[in-house]
This record gives structure tokens, C-alpha cells and sequence, in this order.
């Protein structure tokens, strides 16, 4: 997670620091606080910026615009108001001057100037940093990024010293997860935020690649939590429940104190789904949304199709890529192999369809997932993640249709009257995880 709220590229970290001027960073320092206080507390959110000789041109809108300008007719015969604005907040904020006027001219909105002292450079640390602060002000959008959700099973049964001492158990495993894997060169730049019974968590860096990393840094968060709670005593450490999906979010950052929050926040359609899934899991359980995803250009092993793969294929290209952590140790034993698969295709080298579920939430909606197993041969031990096919429901049997008497329907309809109270009072969808 982000750790520090000082200002993009004017840190103490000594790195990016020494790339800028002196002049720049003053520049940065007026910029910020001409955003925060055209921000107003969260009241209005900047959208877009484009470089001045005198300054910046920013347009500043009001925090309900977008939704209000998504919710009616677009201007232009055939547009899509909520696809432009998606488009907009997506990627870097830098427009060309033209191009700044024109989506102004389109929402039907001034620019604002913020006048700094001398003219930003052109260099890419100090790019960086002016978008980083703009991100900080606004609204953004991913379209494509993997989140995990990390629940704790019957959290609200524990008492609220046992609940903290879970919740600091969970938070151990990310850190120790993201030490050994970048003890093998990899990094992964994670983010969280509390759900309050666990933490949703992403890759700050986008891309396939970053996907990926994000699925092996969940296998070794799951692994450590294992081993932990193998090794404690009472309710310490916790029983979690894991899903892992790839989808759309919105990014903000809410307003503390006079300050927007160091620490960003997503909400969106993969939390969204990521919730409902987790909602119907079972302890120990890890599930794997269903999916469309491009795979990193190194996933040659892999038959891919034009463009985009789905989960299975996905799984198999990281279950193919585990071998990068062989050597990192769990308790003292040295990981020596390290496979994962979805229910149902067993060994990757067989050509069997992996077991899909339907779940449905309590609202009646469903979506699609998949069951995840994991195994990390420890030396002379061997660590099994998620729950075997055995403690899987399986698909129901159609019972053949019997032919009812006219007397049978009647019964059948008094009976239903009379139990018509009774079901009104119940929940008006069973919610469920069932094999499709």
C-alpha cells in the first residue's frame, strides 16, 4: 500500500526525489494546494489536465456531474455518455489543449487555470507525479484488473479481541506472501482496503502480467495462512474463504480531514462479484470468478486463442509459471513443487473441462465460478490449499416427469395456498453454490 502522504516525487525515499528539480517540486507543491482547495473537501473532482507555458488548464466538475450527466440523453446523435466518461477517467489524465476544449465543450463545462511560478517540465518523473495528484482529486476507471477478497469464516462469532487478532494474522500473510516473492524478483505493488471480516487486495500495476502475479501472490497468502493456523492455539488466526476475479472498478480517494485519503478505494463490478461469490463459499474454499483475460506476452506454453482467454486457460498459464517460486520457504521447509487446478480437469496435461458452478446470491442473481486446488510439496510434506471435489455440491438429477391426475393438481394447489403465508415471509430467492 501507498505509506506516505507526501507529494508525488518530492518524497524521502531519495529515488524519484533526486530526478526532479528543486524548481519542479515547488511547481508540484503549489499544484496540490491549488487542487485541494479546488476540491473542496470532496465536493468537486477533476477529470482532466493539460499543460499551460503559464500553468495548468484543469476541468473541475462537481462530484454528482458524471452521474447525472451519464443518466441523461447524450448531446450527440448515438453517443454514449457513460462509455465517454469511462473513457475519460480511464488511463492518463494529460489531454492535448484541443482535445481538453473540446471535452469541456462537450460537457457543457469551463475549464478552470491554476497559475504555478514556472512551467512544468516536460520530463516523465514530473508527468508522473502531476498525474498522481490529479488521480488524488478525481475519479478513476480500470476496466481490466485482478482483486482478490479475503473473508474470515464466522468472524462476528469471535470476541473482538479474537476478531483483531485475526484480522493482524491476515495482514502478517500479505506482507510475509509479498517478502518471499520478491525475495525471487517479483513485486507486487498491493493495495487493500478492509471489508471488516477481511480485505479486498490488488496490483497497483495493470496488465496482464501483473494479473498473474497477483494469482501466485493469493497462493502464498492462503499457504501462510494455513501453516500459521496449523501451528497456533484458540482463535488466533483465522479460517478464511479466498476469490480471485479479473473485471471493472472505479478507483477514489475519500476525503479525511482536509485531505483526500492516502489510500485509494475501489468499488465496481469485480468487487461486486467478488462479494457474491465469497457469500456462498465455504470455509477453506478458494474460487475463481468466470472470466475474459489477455495472458502475459511470455504465456507461449499456452494454445491461446485471438485476443482474450477465459479462466481455465488463464489458470493453466499461472499453474505453468509457479516453478518461479520453488526455494521460498514455509516454517523452515523449502518449497519444492507447486501445481493448482480447477475442480474437475485434474492434471493440466488432460483435456478435461474443469467443473463450472452456478451461485446464486440472495437477490436471485448468478454468476459463474470455478473451484480452486492447490498443492505446495514441502520437502517431506505436502500442503493442500482449497476444498477437494469430495466437499463439492454436485449436479442435481433430473427426475422424470410423472403424469398427475386432475385430483393430484388439486391437492397440490390447496396445499400451495395454504403454505402461500409461510413462503412470503421466507427469503424470496435461495441462495446457493450449485454445479451448472
Amino acid at each position: 500500500m501507498a505509506t506516505s502522504g507526501e507529494t508525488p516525487g518530492t518524497g524521502s525515499d531519495g529515488g524519484v526525489e533526486n530526478t526532479i528539480s528543486i524548481v519542479q517540486r515547488g511547481n508540484l507543491k503549489s499544484l496540490e494546494a491549488s487542487l485541494r482547495r479546488q476540491w473542496r473537501l470532496g465536493q468537486n473532482i477533476v477529470l482532466c489536465w493539460s499543460a499551460d507555458e503559464r500553468g495548468l488548464l484543469v476541468i473541475f466538475v462537481p462530484h454528482y456531474f458524471l452521474g447525472n450527466y451519464c443518466a441523461r440523453v447524450g448531446d450527440v446523435a448515438g453517443s454514449d455518455n457513460e462509455a465517454f466518461v469511462r473513457e475519460l477517467i480511464s488511463g492518463r489524465r494529460r489531454k492535448q489543449r484541443d482535445e481538453l476544449f473540446a471535452i469541456a465543450e462537450r460537457l457543457d463545462v469551463a475549464p478552470g487555470f491554476i497559475k504555478l511560478e514556472a512551467p512544468l517540465a516536460d520530463e516523465t518523473p514530473v508527468m508522473n507525479a502531476v498525474e498522481q495528484l490529479i488521480k488524488r482529486y478525481g475519479l478513476s476507471y480500470v476496466s481490466d484488473r485482478a482483486v482478490l477478497l479475503f473473508d474470515i469464516a464466522e468472524f462476528s462469532l469471535f470476541t473482538p479481541f479474537e476478531q483483531a487478532s485475526q484480522l493482524n494474522s491476515l495482514s502478517y500473510s500479505f506482507n510475509s506472501a509479498y517478502n518471499k516473492l520478491l525475495s525471487k524478483g517479483i513485486e507486487i505493488h498491493f493495495s487493500r482496503t478492509t471489508t471488516g471480516d477481511g480485505y479486498y487486495v490488488w496490483n497497483r500495476q495493470l496488465g496482464p502480467a501483473a494479473n498473474r502475479d497477483l494469482f501466485i501472490f493469493m497462493l502464498l497468502v492462503v499457504a501462510d495462512n494455513a501453516v500459521a493456523r496449523a501451528a497456533s492455539h484458540g482463535n488466533t488466526v483465522p479460517v478464511i474463504r479466498t476469490a480471485f476475479h479479473i473485471g471493472s472498478h472505479y478507483e477514489l480517494y475519500q476525503a479525511e480531514g482536509v485531505n483526500p485519503t492516502v489510500h485509494s478505494y475501489i468499488v465496481g463490478d469485480v468487487t461486486i462479484e467478488l462479494a457474491r461469490m465469497v457469500g456462498e463459499a465455504l470455509p477453506d474454499q478458494m474460487l475463481v470468478g468466470h472470466f475474459e483475460c489477455r495472458l502475459p506476452a511470455d504465456a507461449d506454453h499456452v494454445t491461446q486463442m485471438p485476443g482474450t482467454v477465459f479462466s481455465p486457460v488463464f489458470i493453466q498459464h499461472c499453474s505453468r509459471t509457479l516453478a518461479a517460486i520453488e526455494g521460498v520457504q514455509f516454517a523452515g521447509k523449502v518449497i519444492a513443487d507447486t501445481r493448482c487446478y480447477l475442480s474437475g480437469s485434474s492434471d493440466p496435461g488432460e483435456r478435461r473441462a474443469a467443473r463450472r458452478f452456478v451461485i446464486v446470491d440472495k437477490h436471485g442473481l448468478s454468476r459463474h465460478a470455478y473451484n480452486l486446488e492447490a498443492t505446495i510439496q514441502l520437502q517431506d510434506t505436502t500442503l493442500a490449499l482449497g476444498l477437494d471435489e469430495s466437499a463439492l455440491p454436485t449436479a442435481p438429477r433430473r427426475q422424470p416427469k410423472l403424469a398427475a391426475s386432475r385430483e393430484q393438481g388439486e391437492q397440490v394447489l390447496e396445499q400451495q395456498g395454504e403454505e402461500l403465508a409461510t413462503l412470503l415471509q421466507r427469503r424470496r430467492f435461495d441462495s446457493g453454490i450449485s454445479e451448472e
